[in-house]
């Protein structure tokens, strides 16, 4: 489907050139105005398709969204007509794309080859971090691979595999090794990219609601921003310098 489209925007980008005056004389190319609208309607039909397969959905699915029969959603689709901009609108929101897209030269089917590639060299240089993680907490234990393997019932070969990133852990694995050596999973878990950023985000959100309806509209409402600054300084003293604030407080009430 790139390809298609990368001929079709080189056609179009042949035919916007005709437009421009020649180098070599004054007078301006014969320009077809017909053929560029043509090439145009192609592409957004390619564009369309490519995103409604990306979002999982059907000519069908399309065809009752805008009110329209099924045939002149695979017109669009084919270039053979073309959707109105308000159209477009109710489709990239349906399918979950910025309008933009429709008028780019970029398919999701080749981004998410990009991300693919990406996500590879990701997880392996994950696979290694949480390896090595496994291998100090190991050592500050005090054990050696054959006592995890004790204590985890996990064949200690693997076990060094493992800490060498050379073997994916399964999450049970290193549920139970993570016990062993007295860790948390969020010491194992990204923390400084922007994956790790949006994770440690989105478990700060999870927390935040789950408490109390009247503590979470406290803390949502900016006027109360100054009271959490001074219990966050609070939470920081250390507890003799907190005590005799609170003894202090209760000099001033009584």
């Amino acid at each position: 489907m790139d390809e298609q489209l990368r001929a079709v925007g080189a056609r179009l980008r042949k035919n916007t050139d005709m437009l421009k005056p020649s180098q070599n004389t004054s007078a301006n190319l014969p320009v077809d105005p017909m053929e560029s609208l043509l090439i145009r309607g192609k592409m957004i039909g390619v564009l369309l398709r490519d995103a409604r397969v990306a979002a999982g959905r059907t000519l069908e699915d399309l065809a009752r969204l805008l009110h329209l029969p099924v045939e002149h959603i695979e017109q669009f689709e084919f270039g053979d007509d073309v959707p109105t901009l308000p159209q477009l609108e109710i489709l990239a929101y349906y399918l979950e794309v910025p309008v933009s897209h429709f008028w780019g030269q970029n398919t999701l089917e080749a981004s998410r080859e990009d991300y693919t590639r990406t996500q590879n060299d990701y997880l392996a240089l994950r696979d290694r971090m949480i390896g090595a993680l496994l291998r100090k907490a190991r050592e500050e234990r005090g054990y050696t691979l054959e006592e995890l393997s004790r204590e985890t019932g996990i064949d200690a070969g693997s076990i060094e595999q493992f800490e060498l990133g050379e073997t994916s852990i399964p999450m049970h694995a290193l549920s139970v090794m993570a016990n062993a050596v007295r860790k948390n999973m969020n010491y194992f878990m990204e923390s400084v990219s922007h994956l790790g950023e949006l994770l440690s985000m989105r478990e700060r959100w999870k927390l935040f609601s789950e408490l109390p309806q009247d503590v979470r509209a406290f803390a949502a409402n900016p006027l109360n921003v100054g009271f959490i600054e001074i219990a966050m300084m609070l939470s920081a003293m250390p507890v003799d310098k907190l005590r005799s604030v609170g003894e202090s407080v209760l000099n001033i009430t009584m």
